[in-house]
């Protein structure tokens, strides 16, 4: 993990079990006497993540409905952290901090995850957009129940990335984007029974221990097809976004994003990968300027 991550070095569950008491109910030791958690029970992650927020982020209320997709903590703050390292290359190699840096977060979901990780480590000022009101609402009340200076934003447009958000006098440091995966409800099921498997559990579920669903999960296309929209969408912001950025799941779909990237201009981009694990994951990152 990044150096900067408080998760690098485990799970403290003594600590986390204090300050979210019901997780302790949900503990499962390991073959070395170990504790950890089920991951394949999807209460029990929620738990886990709700305590990490409580323990590490300063949260007192963070509440997810079953549907919306629960963020695993350490892998997100991965990616706030890395952009952190983007955005020192341009300040000396020093990450800027403080409510000057506004960052958007287009797809922020229910969870609010990325804007709640980036203001407790750095202060930034941050905006979140959904397309589901349902999602909108939840996030707005977490905002609201820990007084969090995020604003949270419903998209109209289910076709639009960036416009209806991104206001005429607005400018962002960056934008960032965990995209939907899959291009299919069959496939995100796919991706499920896999993970099912490597969890160790014989039996599939419907459900997925870490939930989600449509359009946190897939969308015609699927990230490929995101990702690229958004990227011909950028240009009209060109001017407003110094980094525009997004995680990428699929390696091999690089090349094709690669290329509509030189299409559309850009001045730069790089991929910028990250390790969790035996995780690798990535971001794609690009500017006009």
């Amino acid at each position: 993990m990044h150096p900067r991550n408080k998760h690098a070095s485990g799970y403290d569950f003594p600590g986390l079990t204090k300050a979210v008491p019901e997780l302790a109910n949900y503990l499962v030791t390991k073959q070395y006497g170990e504790d950890t958690v089920d991951f394949s029970d999807p209460k029990a992650v929620i738990l886990l993540n709700k305590a990490l927020l409580f323990k590490h982020y300063g949260i007192a209320f963070w509440d997810l409905p079953d549907q919306f997709l629960c963020p695993p903590v350490p892998g997100r703050a991965d990616y706030i952290h890395a952009l952190a390292d983007l955005l020192a290359e341009d300040h000396n190699d020093i990450v800027p901090t403080g409510k000057k840096i506004k960052c958007l977060d287009i797809g922020t979901g229910a969870n609010l995850i990325y804007p709640i990780l980036g203001h407790s480590e750095y202060k930034w000022q941050f905006v979140g957009s959904d397309i589901n009101p349902i999602a909108v609402k939840v996030s707005q009340n977490i905002v609201k129940a820990n007084k969090l200076p995020i604003k949270v934003k419903h998209q109209a447009n289910s076709e639009a990335y960036f416009t209806g958000i991104i206001g005429k006098d607005d400018y962002f440091e960056f934008t960032m984007c965990n995209p939907p995966f899959h291009a299919s409800e069959q496939e995100a099921k796919k991706g499920t029974d896999r993970k099912w498997k490597n969890l160790g559990v014989a039996k599939t579920s419907k459900h997925l221990n870490f939930g989600g669903h449509a359009p946190e999960l897939w969308c015609k296309g699927g990230e490929l097809a995101f990702i690229r929209g958004m990227m011909n969408e950028s240009a009209q912001f060109k001017d407003q976004v110094g980094w525009f950025t997004s995680l990428i799941s699929k390696k091999d779909n690089l090349p094709a994003l690669t290329k509509c990237l030189t299409q559309i201009g850009v001045k730069q981009h790089k991929v910028i990968n990250m390790v969790q694990g035996n995780k690798q994951s990535r971001f794609i990152a690009w500017r006009f300027n």
